[in-house]
């Protein structure tokens, strides 16, 4: 496949094919197509470019990343993944451009949330104010449950998570056909066994299970401080959000789901997945287990400072002055 441009390449190729499968005439055809017979034949004889020949090289590796991943790479992380596998250097335009030559393009996320409304004396402040950034694992927590609607049938599954906010690890998980009181309890029971010194800011939106007294209860007990995201903010429980987004749009391009059955496998071993195998660009192409393993290691670790979003400081610029 030639990735660069050349002028009447349609037609050369037409003439080629016919020459070769039908004896067609080259004389015939160039005079009719208007095109020069010696401009076919230089470009039959042409030589490929260094340059092209590593535009090909890539295009293999795009296809290849693009299968395994079964759809799930945009641009960027087409970019970051390809150079950290294979020690290369490719920039993204170059790996944007030949990726739209192939028509090969990420799934698209779609969102979509609903809330519950808690009444005002069960509820606390938003202590942690969107700021999403820490320094050290267990200093910030962020949880929220998500559901999944089963194949087939009329019954959902629901998933709760905790994901720790410095190296965005799900800190532990838990799945259940019921949203009750159970399936967050469960959940974080888990990550306190996990992590028994743990005592981060436990943040969360206002779902009738994170304002009950039995959970607040627990959290005095783990000497931890809520907080919880403004009614109709879900920007505010932003990382947790953008988690469920990041499975909803990946683990459905790479598993079969057919049934409850898939769905449970699919949802467990896509955490996994994003857990140990999927690298992040803001953690140097490191996975969050990865990043997490060296910081428990370490006494002073590694800080990776959230990327700034141009669009947002424009906006507030114009706006927010």
């Amino acid at each position: 496949m030639r990735l660069g441009k050349v002028r009447h390449e349609s037609k050369y190729l037409a003439i080629e094919y016919f020459h070769t499968e039908k004896n067609w005439s080259i004389g015939w055809m160039c005079k009719h197509l208007e095109v020069a017979r010696a401009a076919y034949y230089k470009w039959l004889h042409r030589e490929t470019p260094e340059d092209e020949m590593e535009n090909i090289k890539l295009a293999e590796l795009i296809k290849e990343y693009d299968e395994r991943f079964s759809h799930i790479l945009g641009y960027r992380r087409m970019t970051s993944w390809i150079n950290h596998f294979n020690q290369t250097k490719y920039s993204k335009n170059r790996v944007h451009r030949i990726m739209k030559k192939l028509g090969i393009h990420s799934v698209i996320r779609k969102k979509k949330k609903k809330y519950r409304n808690a009444n005002a004396d069960e509820t606390t402040q938003n202590i942690l104010q969107r700021d999403f950034y820490a320094t050290a694992p267990n200093q910030k927590w962020a949880t929220d449950v998500t559901e999944f609607k089963v194949p087939g049938k009329k019954k959902k599954l629901y998933l709760s998570a905790i994901i720790d906010l410095y190296d965005r690890y799900p800190v532990s998980y838990a799945v259940s056909a019921r949203n009750d009181n159970k399936l967050v309890f469960k959940t974080f029971d888990k990550a306190i066994a996990l992590n028994p010194c743990a005592k981060p800011i436990f943040h969360s939106d206002r779902g009738f299970q994170y304002t009950s007294k039995m959970f607040k209860k627990k959290l005095v007990k783990q000497e931890m401080r809520q907080s919880m995201s403004r009614v109709g903010h879900c920007i505010d429980n932003g990382p947790t959000e953008g988690f469920w987004g990041i499975i909803k749009a990946e683990m459905y391009q790479m598993y079969e789901i057919t049934d409850e059955s898939s769905l449970r496998f699919a949802i467990k071993d896509y955490i996994r997945f994003y857990s140990e195998e999927r690298p992040q660009d803001r953690y140097c192409c490191k996975t969050p287990l990865e990043v997490r393993q060296e910081a428990l290691k370490s006494d002073i670790p590694v800080e990776y400072p959230i990327p700034e979003n141009k669009r947002i400081k424009k906006y507030k610029e114009k706006w927010c002055a």
